[in-house]
């Protein structure tokens, strides 16, 4: 399984690369699916490579989540791990597999 990580393109380097940011890491990024981006947009990243650009708070949500499972792995406290899926708290679980127009 690969996980996209949220990242914010710093410099873009060329047409094909960017050095990217996360947590105040960087790195650089083959943005060839995506194209070239101008500093400041977010993009999820699997492997070193751009593979989609996303909005700030879509990669704050991800970046929550992430959070949240790294702590779940560690035994983390439960109420910290639950506030960072804020987003699914007091939501009905979906079905995918049924029609919801039912």
């Amino acid at each position: 399984m690969c996980i996209g990580i949220p990242m914010q393109v710093i410099d873009p380097v060329s047409d094909t690369f960017a050095t990217c940011q996360d947590n105040g890491v960087n790195k650089t990024i083959n943005m060839q699916l995506v194209g070239q981006q101008i500093t400041g947009t977010w993009v999820l990243v699997f492997i070193d490579a751009a593979r989609e650009v996303i909005s700030a708070g879509k990669a704050k949500e991800i970046d929550a989540a992430l959070t949240a499972v790294s702590l779940a792995m560690q035994d983390g406290p439960e109420d910290k791990v639950q506030a960072l899926f804020g987003d699914l708290i007091g939501r009905e679980p979906i079905n995918p597999f049924l029609n919801n127009n039912e």
